[in-house]
C-alpha cells in the first residue's frame, strides 16, 4: 500500500454504525489497497451516542486489506483543547504525531517525527476542504482535497471522499507516506467528523 503516491480515501456509509471505516483505493485503478477502521470498546461506543465523538479517545487501524496486515495505527486521546494524534507503525513504535494548530482560519496541524522534530505543516484553506503538506522550510510535500461524491450523498450523509497526493520526492520514504496518509485521516477525524 505504501508504494503508491496517490490515494482515494472513501468513508463507508452505514446507518447505525458506531465506528468509522474508510476504504483506501488506488485512484488510477479503483482497486482497494487498504482499509482504515476505528476500533472502540463497548463503553466508548455507548458514550459516543451521547457525546461529540471528537471529545472521546479514538483509535484507527490502517491495514493492507480488511483482513490484511497492519500498516499503522493512529491514536487520539481525549482532548478538549488542541487535539493531538499519534501514529504508530505495525510493531507499535511511534513514528510521529500531529498537534492541531491553535489559531488557523482553514485548520491545520503541525507534524512531528518520532524525535519530536518538526516534519511538516498541514495548511488548510478557509474557502474549502483543501489542505497542503509543506516541510518546515516551505517545500510542498503533497495535498489533500475533497472529492465530489454526488448531490444526494453530499446532502444526506456525512460520508466523505478525498484524494491524498504525495510528492514524488517521497517515493521511497514509507515513514513519510505513513505520516501524510495518517494526517489526511486525522483531518477528517479531528476537524470534520464531529459535524454530523
Amino acid at each position: 500500500m505504501l508504494e503508491l503516491q496517490n490515494y482515494l480515501v472513501r468513508e463507508q456509509i452505514a446507518v447505525l454504525r458506531m465506528t468509522d471505516v474508510y476504504d483506501i483505493l488506488d485512484p488510477e485503478s479503483g482497486k482497494q489497497v487498504g482499509i482504515a477502521e476505528e476500533t472502540r470498546g463497548t463503553f466508548a461506543m455507548l458514550l459516543s451516542m451521547f457525546m461529540n465523538k471528537n471529545l472521546l479517545t479514538r483509535k484507527i487501524e490502517v491495514r493492507e486489506h480488511p483482513e490484511g496486515s497492519l500498516v499503522f495505527t493512529m491514536r487520539k486521546p481525549t482532548s478538549f483543547f488542541q487535539p493531538k494524534v499519534e501514529v504508530f507503525d505495525a510493531q507499535g513504535e511511534r513514528v510521529g504525531y500531529f498537534v492541531s494548530k491553535l489559531f488557523s482560519f482553514g485548520g491545520g496541524f503541525n507534524v512531528y517525527d518520532k524525535h519530536d522534530r518538526p516534519f511538516a505543516e498541514i495548511q488548510g484553506k478557509w474557502t474549502g476542504w483543501d489542505f497542503t503538506f509543506r516541510t518546515p522550510d516551505g517545500h510542498e510535500m503533497g495535498w489533500v482535497t475533497k472529492k465530489w461524491a454526488g448531490m444526494l450523498k453530499q446532502l444526506f450523509t456525512s460520508a466523505d471522499n478525498y484524494v491524498v497526493s504525495i510528492s514524488d520526492d517521497l517515493a521511497d520514504q514509507p515513514i513519510a507516506k505513513m505520516l501524510l496518509l495518517a494526517a489526511a485521516l486525522a483531518i477528517d477525524i479531528v476537524y470534520y467528523d464531529g459535524e454530523e
